[in-house]
């Protein structure tokens, strides 16, 4: 089994729009997520959190791409984890969101 760091992206439209839901769609938007991770919890090492642009440091200009978010999921195969992510609720939010994945790479002891 391998590790996976997903990244979820959103345009800054969607960025501002969650900023001013109001309380009820905020609800919505974590009950969706809570029926995610319900259904692959058995492939959920870090549920992880939102995430705020904070600084950008070496050359070149900072992502405008939209990073927002993380999760770290545990499973055989990339194919897996496309499976897992299959009717995820940022691929669904309107104006548009997308998931990025990444192989974490065992380093060995350091």
């Amino acid at each position: 089994m391998s590790k996976f760091m997903i990244l979820y992206r959103a345009p800054e439209s969607v960025r501002e729009q969650m900023a001013n839901a109001t309380p009820e769609q905020l609800q919505a938007g974590l009950e969706a997520w809570r029926a995610w991770a319900n259904k692959v919890g058995y492939a959920i090492v870090d549920l992880g959190t939102m995430l705020g642009h904070t600084t950008h440091v070496g050359p070149g200009a900072a992502s405008r791409d939209g990073v927002c978010g993380y999760s770290i999921l545990e499973a055989g195969s990339a194919d897996e984890v496309e499976t897992l992510l299959d009717g995820h609720p940022q691929l669904v939010m309107p104006g548009g969101g997308s998931i990025d994945v990444f192989e974490i790479i065992p380093v060995g002891d350091i």
